[in-house]
Parts: structure tokens; C-alpha cells; sequence
């Protein structure tokens, strides 16, 4: 297992990292890939009449299926909403084709854990080798956290102007092209990386965010997440358990980009008009209802298979906005039947999305119906509705933007309760609990959360010091004293602590990706390594130009690798699995699928007189031997 600090002479500087990471983005180092150069982004006059043309005449013999599917590299954002214009896709002998039929309003942050279908979208067959990306950042909605609370932040370039209309090519890895044959559907997988994207300033009113945004696009996905599947529905096949939906992406009210199967499982949760039923019943009911009923569906996508699976599926007024206005995000305090969250998504019925940086309060009373992503093995109450818990509260908003109120108490007001992630330090572990120094909740800093009258009395309210966890029959034997893990399940009902959570699963730190960032400034570095090869680099952790981006972080926990680890850090590529590389100069992104092929480039971008201004890569981190295998790495070089 990973501890948290690597040698006793640095527990201190690692500490003394930890926490204000936790409260807010690390102030100016998150450089971005190609924040500095180049202008900061090309600045363009929209031309939406021609960014998404009528689709092409085809037939099943002319043309195939591309499925597009949107997410995001995490970053450290509250909400990041711009405006996705176009995206379209290129031939080698310059044919393109259009593949997001109308503009869509996206909150990367939102996808931090999860990538939405955008489109499904016949278009000629061939072989597909760049990608074109239009983003406008005119009415760019973005927030970040400063000392507990959800701020605002202006994207910039690196001139200091806010950024307006953006372009972006991405030159698609030569061995896996997006390839386009009748029926034989193609996935393609845009990544905005927003931790790779930024250098956020806090020290400015508002915070700053200098962007060059860096997109990234691969037809296998090189992490495990869950796939999002939104739109009305089209019909629905009992015997073979699957329902069709138009996609409707990011919360559209009226776009439709293309139909959609949705494969179901005998195990798959539903939740319909706040009702939770059996799989079977719920295609029974399914059916039976208008073909534009809304839904949504969260699982798992088999590139192999090419087929999506649900775990869970919700429809008709169990869907954000189809029926009630909704707020999600994380109770940070209860005042009776009060919760109150700091910061959080407002989705109403009129078809307005937007992140409330303020204080949002929801009403729940006795005729209020709590619900659980899964299902729940007991009935539910509002007093399962406690300090920490996220939470989809369903009912009738008011108009603020900032400080909105929901009321859902009485008839039709329901609150769903979503898996909550805990991250912490082990205090004590014994069979059926589990006790955590907590460093976040739902990736907030536990110090501005009020815990009163969590618990049944003052001396047993939840500590974020000596935070209790209920591990039931889950295997706590191998989880050290202050070593780092994340539990995932739901917080115990509000009074009853202890014990003050209900883990569902828990993950060592080992297991957790690990994110390593590390940026040189405006200018770049010529000699960012000790040494380089067709099989990794040698992270020079001397070098003069380094600037303050340099971390690891896992978890919750950062390590500044100038200090706190014992060998300058190796990054080489895994010894399996699916692995994505990326090269940025200005707006332009090559990808690469292999190691080599991508090592001899940065090799000649470095001698050919580029440098090279910011690393950013993720993978398995070994303590020991101080390797980091990358299946992901995006590398930003100036242009000489």
C-alpha cells in the first residue's frame, strides 16, 4: 500500500500540501498544455449557420455509424460550462462530415467520472484520420473553490483576454484511425482535459483561468468509467430487454442526434415517475407510455461488443428538469427539514441549466419520497437525508441563480440520494468499521461542512477527524493506520451517528490513478529529462525552469516530486491495457497509441528547437521504485 508520506523527513511538506489542495484549485500551477503560446488560441467570428450543415444522402451500403461520446479529464472546477459548436471529422482526401447536429451547452465538469453520448450519426464510409472541434467560450459559465466556497472564474488567453470562439484540430493516432463501414458502428471519444487545460489564478478578482483548451480523442477509451445515455423515448422490446431513445445530450430540450439502444440486465435499477421497479416491470411500464417520455441511462460501453448496458435507468419525472425543477450537489448542512448546499447544479423545468454559486436550500417534510441510485434495502425516510450526503432534490425552484430555494416537501417532492465518495487517512481498522481523518466529501474540504446534530447526542456527532465508517462484511484487513483510502456508499441518517457512513466499497490509494503535473514556465525547458528513450523518460527534477506545477497527486494526497520522493520519477508506458499520448503545439494535437511512436517525436520536437513547457500524465504509481506507468501523457510544446 501507498502511505502518505514516502519517508518520515517529508510528512511534514506533504501535509502542509494536502489541505490546501483540498480547498481549492492549487493556486497558478495548473499550466496549461499550451496556455502561454501561440496567442493563447485562435480567437474566430462564430459561423453557426455553416457549422452544422444538413447531414449526407446515405445508404446502407454508402455509409456507417459514428457514435460520439463527450467527457472529461478531471480538472479542479466546480463547473465548467462552454459551448460545444461543431464537431466534425476528416478524410484524407479532405471529405469531412459533421457529426454534432446542433450546438450543444456542455459542463465538462460534469464528466469529470462519466462520458455522455453526444450523437449517433450516419455518415460516408472511409476512414476518418482528424478531428475538428469548435468551442465558444462567449458566455462561458465556470466556477472554482476558495476557502470552502464556490467561486467565479473568467477564462482567459495567456494575453489576459477572455477567451471568445476556439478552434481545435486533433490529428487522430495513425494506427487507429476512426474507421466508417455500413453496419459496423465506429465509437469516437473526445476528452477535454481540464487539468491539463489551466493555470488558475485565486489571486485575482474574479479567479482567473488561463486556457489554450486541449482536447484529446481516442476510439478506445484508455480508463474504465461509466457511459451516459439521455433522450426521449422511441420504442421499447420487452423480450429482448432493451428500449431505443433519440439521444438528447446535456440537458437540450429539443435536439435529437440520433436513435440509441439500451441493453438491460436482470439487475438493472429503474426508477420511473419516482417509482422503483423490477427491470421487468419497468420495460412493462415503459411501454406503455408516450414514445417522448424522457430518460436516462448510466452503464457500461463494450467497444468490442459495441453495445451499452444499463445499470441503472431513470424515465418519465424521475428524469432532472422533464417534471420538477432539480438541484444537485452535496448537503453541506441540515436545520430541521432544511439541507443546505453550498454550490450546486439547478436544472428547471423551462429548460435552464446552471451552477448556483451560493447557498442552496431544499424544503423536505414527511411527504417528501427518498430513493437511492440501486435502489435501497429499507425504506427510505428524509431523515436518511444527512450532512455530506449527495443528493438530486426534485420540486419547485425559485428564480434565483445564485441563492436558489427548492421546495420539495409534500406531493411529488422526492429526493434521490447518489453514491458519495469519502476520502481520508485510516485512524483505526477493525472487522465492520473502518475509522478515516477525512481529507474530502465529495471532493469538498470536510471543514465547511456543520455537522451538528448528526449524531444522538453533542459527544457522538460526526468528526471529520475520527470520521466512522460502517464496512459491514467488506475485507478491512489489509487497510493500515494512516494509510490513504477512498470508501464509496452513503452517509447514516441524520441524528444517528455513529457510525456516520454506510460503505458499499473501499479503495487504497494504491489503486487510485495517480496524476502527475509538471509545467516550465512561458518559455519551456530544452532538457526536461535525465534521460529518454523508446521506453520512458527520466523526469529531471533539478532543472532551473521548473515552475510551480510540480506535483503527484493520488487521491488527495500531493507529493512535490522535487522533495518528497526518494529518485527523480520514471514514466513509462504499462505493460498492458489500452494507452493514449498526446502532443499539443498551439491548437494542433497529435495522438499516438504507442509509446515508441510517440517517444521519437517528442525526441525530434526537442531537437528540432521546440521546448517543451508542460507534462501532464496519469497511471499506476509504484512508491518503491518511483515509476509511474502512463497509459495517458499529454505533452505541450512551444513552436520555434
Amino acid at each position: 500500500m501507498l502511505p502518505l508520506a514516502l519517508s518520515s523527513s517529508c510528512e511534514t511538506s506533504l501535509w502542509t500540501r494536502m489541505r490546501p489542495h483540498l480547498i481549492a484549485p492549487l493556486t497558478a500551477t495548473l499550466l496549461a498544455l499550451s496556455a502561454c503560446g501561440d496567442g493563447g488560441g485562435a480567437i474566430l467570428t462564430p459561423g453557426d449557420d455553416d457549422d452544422n450543415p444538413p447531414p449526407p444522402d446515405c445508404t446502407a451500403t454508402t455509409c456507417g455509424e459514428v457514435r460520439i461520446a463527450l467527457t472529461d479529464a478531471d480538472g479542479d472546477f466546480l463547473s465548467y460550462t462552454v459551448d460545444v459548436v461543431s464537431i466534425r471529422l476528416e478524410r484524407s482526401n479532405g471529405d469531412d462530415a459533421h457529426v454534432l447536429p446542433t450546438r450543444q451547452r456542455v459542463d465538462f465538469a460534469d464528466l469529470a467520472d462519466v462520458s455522455e453520448f453526444a450523437s449517433v450519426e450516419a455518415i460516408p464510409n472511409g476512414t476518418y484520420e482528424r478531428a475538428f472541434v469548435r468551442l465558444d467560450f462567449t458566455d462561458a459559465d465556470v466556477s472554482v473553490e476558495v476557502d470552502g466556497v464556490p467561486a467565479p472564474a473568467e477564462v482567459v488567453d495567456a494575453s489576459g483576454d477572455a477567451l471568445e470562439v476556439v478552434d481545435l484540430e486533433i490529428e487522430l493516432d495513425a494506427a487507429n484511425p476512426v474507421v466508417i463501414a455500413s453496419d459496423v458502428p465506429a465509437l469516437l471519444q473526445l476528452d477535454f482535459d481540464l487539468e491539463a487545460s489551466h493555470e488558475v489564478n485565486l489571486n485575482t478578482t474574479p479567479v482567473t483561468a488561463t486556457a489554450a483548451p486541449f482536447l484529446v480523442a481516442t476510439i478506445e477509451p484508455v480508463d474504465t468509467r461509466e457511459f451516459r445515455v439521455r433522450g426521449p423515448l422511441v420504442s421499447v422490446d420487452e423480450g429482448a430487454g432493451s428500449y431505443v431513445v433519440n439521444i438528447r445530450p446535456f440537458n437540450h430540450e429539443t435536439a435529437e442526434h440520433g436513435e440509441f439502444t439500451v441493453l438491460t440486465m436482470p439487475d438493472t435499477a429503474c426508477e420511473l415517475d419516482g417509482d422503483e421497479l423490477e427491470v421487468a416491470d419497468c420495460l412493462a411500464a415503459l411501454a406503455d407510455l408516450p414514445d417522448d417520455t424522457p430518460t436516462v441511462a448510466h452503464g457500461v460501453y463494450d467497444v468490442v461488443a459495441r453495445e451499452f448496458t444499463a445499470n441503472r435507468v431513470l424515465a418519465g419525472e424521475s428524469v432532472p428538469g422533464a417534471e420538477f425543477d432539480t438541484a444537485i450537489g452535496v448537503v453541506a448542512a441540515r436545520n430541521g427539514n432544511v439541507l443546505s448546499m453550498q454550490g450546486g447544479t439547478v436544472i428547471r423545468r423551462n429548460g435552464s441549466v446552471v451552477f448556483a454559486q451560493g447557498n442552496i436550500e431544499v424544503t423536505v417534510d414527511s411527504g417528501t419520497d427518498v430513493t437511492r441510485d440501486g435502489g435501497s434495502p429499507r425504506p427510505l425516510a428524509i431523515d436518511d437525508l444527512s450532512v455530506g450526503q449527495r443528493i438530486q432534490a426534485f420540486g419547485d425552484a425559485s428564480s434565483s441563480n445564485f441563492n436558489p430555494t427548492l421546495d420539495a416537501s409534500g406531493l411529488g417532492g422526492r429526493v434521490r440520494q447518489h453514491l458519495t465518495e469519502l476520502t481520508g487517512t485510516v485512524v483505526s481498522a477493525v472487522t465492520g468499521e473502518v475509522r478515516l481523518s477525512l481529507f474530502s466529501i465529495d471532493g469538498r474540504d470536510p471543514q465547511f461542512f456543520d455537522f451538528d446534530r448528526t449524531g444522538t447526542s453533542l459527544i457522538t456527532e460526526a468528526d471529520p477527524q475520527d470520521y466512522q465508517l460502517d464496512t459491514g462484511t467488506l475485507d478491512v484487513g489489509g487497510f493500515d493506520d494512516d494509510e490513504g483510502i477512498a470508501a464509496f456508499g452513503f452517509i447514516a441518517p441524520f441524528g444517528s451517528a455513529p457510525p456516520d457512513f454506510e460503505a458499499e466499497s473501499l479503495v487504497d490509494f494504491d489503486d487510485l490513478r495517480a496524476l502527475l503535473g509538471i509545467g516550465w514556465g512561458f518559455n519551456g525547458t530544452e532538457a526536461p529529462f535525465l534521460l529518454m528513450g523508446q521506453n520512458g523518460f527520466v523526469i529531471d527534477v533539478t532543472n532551473v525552469d521548473l515552475g510551480a506545477r510540480q506535483f503527484l497527486e493520488i487521491g488527495p494526497a500531493i507529493f512535490d516530486i522535487t522533495s518528497d520522493l526518494p529518485e527523480p520519477i520514471t514514466v513509462e508506458p504499462p505493460a498492458d491495457g489500452p494507452q493514449l499520448y498526446a502532443i499539443a503545439r498551439g491548437l494542433e494535437v497529435e495522438m499516438f497509441s504507442d509509446f515508441g511512436d510517440f517517444a521519437t517525436r517528442v525526441n525530434g520536437l526537442l531537437n528540432g528547437g521546440s521546448n517543451m513547457r508542460s507534462f501532464t500524465a496519469r497511471g499506476a504509481f509504484d512508491p518503491d521504485t518511483t515509476m509511474l506507468a502512463a497509459n495517458y501523457l499529454a505533452i505541450s510544446f512551444t513552436t520555434p
